[in-house]
């Protein structure tokens, strides 16, 4: 035997000695990972910029494009029930609708069926909810909840609350459009758990950019040089298709001339067009109005 085969041979042998020896235990410790999930409502991949939309670039979103960037940005996925209600109850549930129950708006979540946030705490996590929940009943699940009332308005909006102090359901109106007061909320809730310890799930919830399309004040004026080009869907007569012919899906037919589409009566007037829906600019102040 050549003298490198004993010596990769001593190694072999010493090697499987040692294996054999008792060796001291050690404790790994798995560090569990914070979750954030903010969740915007009925925004289209064509409305945002990292998806390459020829619209987007026009109405860039750098912030969510860099959460793209240093992450991951799905390009072949599937929606069970993209409707508001229905689709926060999927996501909560991992089940598709018909199992879990919530089938449409207007119908009542069950909130005794298993929910992600609630094995979250099994596992020693906190979690915490913030902004639109439209499932109807208080969320289970959570530590701590604020949500918005009902769909939510985008000024002045009434949010739902447990009071720590008497632990009653409250429900108060906060001055101020609502994509600021729900991110101001989720950022001073992270301000005060940061140095805890404890792991913990936040779901930030957003009522934009949902119907009725209501921008905050500084954004206004943001897109008044912008010149968007019409979709090239915005004429179809959906021939053969009955039920894309029943859908409410039209600017020019089925949008409200005031609630949706910011129209007054005649010019000059403070009186808007069509609004069914009066609470979203009843509740505004002179100022925003």
């Amino acid at each position: 035997m050549h003298n490198y085969s004993k010596l990769l041979l001593l190694v072999f042998v010493v090697f499987g000695l040692s294996c054999k020896r008792e060796q001291p235990k050690k404790t790994v410790e798995i560090k569990r990972p914070n979750i954030l999930f903010i969740m915007a409502d009925d925004h289209a991949t064509q409305a945002i910029s990292a998806y390459g939309h020829p619209i987007s670039q026009l109405a860039p979103t750098p912030n969510i494009d860099r959460i793209g960037t240093e992450g991951a940005i799905f390009q072949n996925n599937f929606c069970t029930n993209s409707i508001c209600g229905p689709s926060r109850a999927v996501i909560l549930t991992g089940k598709h609708s018909h199992i879990n129950g919530f089938r449409m708006n207007g119908d009542r979540f069950d909130g005794g069926q298993q929910t992600y946030p609630k094995l979250l705490q099994k596992a020693g996590y906190k979690t915490a909810l913030f902004g639109k929940w439209h499932l109807h009943g208080e969320p289970e699940g959570f530590d701590f909840w604020n949500i918005l009332q009902d769909q939510g308005n985008y000024y002045n909006p009434n949010f739902i609350s447990v009071n720590p102090e008497t632990n009653k359901v409250d429900t108060t109106m906060v001055h101020g459009y609502a994509t600021d007061i729900v991110t101001d909320d989720a950022i001073r809730y992270l301000d005060r758990i940061k140095d805890g310890g404890q792991p913990f799930m936040l779901m930030v919830q957003h009522k934009a950019p949902h119907r009725n399309w209501m921008p905050a004040l500084r954004h206004l004026n943001l897109y008044d040089s912008i010149q968007f080009p019409v979709p090239d869907t915005y004429y179809m007569d959906y021939e053969g298709s009955t039920a894309s012919k029943e859908q409410y899906q039209t600017i020019y037919r089925d949008m409200y001339e005031g609630h949706d589409l910011k129209m007054t009566k005649k010019k000059g007037s403070p009186e808007l067009a069509h609004n069914p829906w009066t609470t979203d600019f009843d509740r505004m102040t002179p100022e925003q109005r």
